[in-house]
């Protein structure tokens, strides 16, 4: 295994989950288990191959666990990791903030929130 470097802390942690959509993920999965389906629902702007690759390097890193139900049709969920657990609160932090900004900019989230979102 090679030794990453790095100049700040912050690096490994947005290396692990940044991008446009890894936190969005993250978040709609602290709320509970979710089908690949209600993923694609909750996020309408992510393409299935966007959400595909995500999910999969989400749990190499070991944040998500895929279940995998033996059944027809197949049954795939996906859930926090103990370790992606750990993240609870630097979520709740982002999501905090990015609802202040929105009253900041906006006067108030509903304005700009999609719909589906609110139901998280």
């Amino acid at each position: 295994m090679i030794k990453k470097k790095y100049n700040i802390s912050v690096e490994a942690t947005l290396e692990v989950i940044g991008g446009k959509w890894k936190c969005v993920i993250l978040c709609h999965l602290t709320h509970g288990k979710k089908r690949t389906t209600e993923l694609k629902q909750l996020m309408p702007h992510i393409t299935q191959k966007m959400l595909t690759q995500q999910l999969r390097e989400l749990e190499a890193d070991g944040i998500i666990n895929r279940i995998s139900y033996n059944q027809v049709p197949p049954k795939v969920e996906y859930e926090l990791s103990d370790y992606g657990t750990s993240l609870s609160s630097i979520l709740d932090s982002l999501c905090n903030w990015g609802e202040q900004h929105i009253i900041r900019q906006y006067g108030d989230k509903y304005s700009v929130l999609e719909e589906n979102s609110l139901n998280t």
